[in-house]
C-alpha cells in the first residue's frame, strides 16, 4: 500500500516535448526549477492526487532480451545511485519520450522529472523518481485595470486538477526492474506511454494476483454459473467469493472451491474453464498466494450484487451479510400467472 502524504519533492525539472511526427521540438531547461512553498503545494497536489484515486496496479520496468537494454532502466538506477545527477539525466528521460513521440496522435506538452523522498511503500519508507507530462491546454480568463476599465485576457494553460500522463519509480526491486506506478488520462496514446517510453509490464504481486483472481471468478460466474443456475446462484457465488477473500490472509484454490462452490458440479467446470481463460488474467498457474486486503476492498465496490427482473423491479443483495440471500430469499415457479418469483422473508423494513 502506497502513502504519498509525507511525500517531499527534493528537486523538479521542466522540459518541453514535441512530436516528432510533426517537425517539432525538444525544450531542455538548463537548470532545474526553484521551487517554493506556494509551487511545491501546488505541485504535489497535481502530481499525486491521480495516484491516490487509483487502484494500485504495480509495474516494473521489463525488456525482452535483457533489462540493462531498457533505456529507462539505465537512467533511472544512474539516479538512484547519484540523487545529485537527477537534472542532467532529467534531459535523458525527456529525449528519450521524444524519440517515442513520432505518432500524430500524441501531443506535445511539459515533462517535470521530480526526484522525491519520504514514500511510504508497504510501510517502509523509500525515494522515488516521478515523471509527468501536461499535454491538455485549457483556456481561461485574465483580468486586469486597464485605465478606469477592467479588461479580460484569454489565456492557456494546464489543469492542475487533472494529471494527464504520469509514473511513480519506486527505489526497491532495483535486480527486478525496480516497482513503478503509471496513470494516463488520455488513454488514446497507452501504448506510446507504457510500452514505448517506460518498457513496463504489470507486476505479478499478491495485489495483481487477487484483483486477477476476483475478476477470472466474475466471469466464471457470468458465463457459467448463470447458464448453469440463475442470476441469483450468480450473485450468490461471487458473494462467497469475495467475503472468502475477504476473511483470509492467504489464497489456496482447492479450499476456496470446497467452501464457495455450492454445487460440487461446476468444480470441473471452474478448472476446464481456468485452463481456458486463466491466461487472459494470467493466473493460469496461480493456485496459492497472500490475500491484498486493498484489492479485495477494491473488488468488492466494482461487483455488481443486483437482480434486474423484467417488471422493472431490482433485488439488491448484501455482499457484508451473505447468508441472508441465502437465508431469506426463496425462487419459484407461479403456475397461474406461469412466472417467476422471489419471496423475501424480513421481520420489519428498514427506516432510510
Amino acid at each position: 500500500m502506497l502513502n504519498l502524504y509525507p511525500t517531499q519533492i527534493e528537486s523538479v525539472s521542466i522540459h518541453r516535448v514535441g512530436n516528432k511526427n510533426r517537425n517539432e521540438s525538444i525544450f531542455l531547461s538548463a537548470e532545474p526549477y526553484s521551487l517554493n512553498d506556494e509551487t511545491t503545494g501546488l505541485l504535489k497536489e497535481y502530481f499525486f492526487r491521480p495516484f491516490r484515486e487509483k487502484e494500485e496496479n504495480y509495474f516494473h520496468l521489463a525488456h525482452e532480451v535483457d533489462l540493462e537494454f531498457n533505456p529507462l532502466y539505465k537512467v533511472v538506477s544512474e539516479i538512484f545511485s547519484e540523487p545529485d545527477s537527477v537534472h542532467s539525466n532529467s534531459k535523458k528521460i525527456a529525449t528519450h519520450l521524444f524519440e517515442q513521440s513520432n505518432h500524430p496522435h500524441i501531443k506535445s506538452g511539459e515533462v517535470y522529472v521530480a526526484y522525491l523522498t519520504g514514500l511510504m511503500l508497504d510501510n517502509v519508507k523509500v525515494d522515488a523518481i516521478g515523471i509527468f507530462k501536461s499535454e491538455l491546454k485549457h483556456d481561461f480568463l485574465q483580468f486586469e485595470e486597464k485605465g478606469g476599465n477592467l479588461d479580460m485576457l484569454v489565456q492557456q494553460g494546464i489543469n492542475i486538477n487533472k494529471l494527464d500522463k504520469g509514473c511513480l519509480i519506486f527505489n526497491t526491486n532495483k535486480e527486478e526492474g525496480y516497482k513503478a506506478l503509471s496513470v494516463d488520462s488520455n488513454r488514446y496514446d497507452t501504448k506510446y506511454w507504457l510500452e514505448n517510453f517506460l518498457g513496463v509490464d504489470a507486476l505479478s504481486d499478491d495485489n495483481f494476483k487477487t484483483k486477477n483472481y476476483l475478476k477470472f471468478c466474475q466471469n466464471f460466474a457470468k458465463d457459467v454459473v448463470l447458464p448453469a443456475e440463475d442470476k441469483q446462484q450468480e450473485v450468490l457465488f461471487m458473494n462467497r467469493a469475495v467475503n472468502h477473500f475477504a476473511k483470509n490472509d492467504a489464497f489456496e484454490e482447492s479450499t476456496f472451491l470446497n467452501e464457495v462452490m455450492e454445487n460440487p458440479e461446476l468444480i470441473p467446470e471452474f478448472k476446464h474453464y481456468k485452463v481456458e481463460k486463466g491466461p487472459k488474467y494470467s493466473i493460469e498457474d496461480v493456485s496459492n498466494f497472500d490475500i491484498a486486503n486493498k484489492a479485495v476492498s477494491d473488488a468488492r465496490r466494482k461487483i455488481k450484487n443486483v437482480i434486474n427482473l423484467d417488471t422493472n423491479i431490482q433485488i439488491k443483495l448484501d455482499f457484508i451479510n451473505p447468508d441472508s440471500a441465502e437465508k431469506f430469499v426463496e425462487k419459484g415457479w407461479d403456475e397461474e400467472r406461469q412466472m417467476y418469483y422471489y419471496l423475501v422473508y424480513f421481520n420489519k423494513e428498514q427506516k432510510s
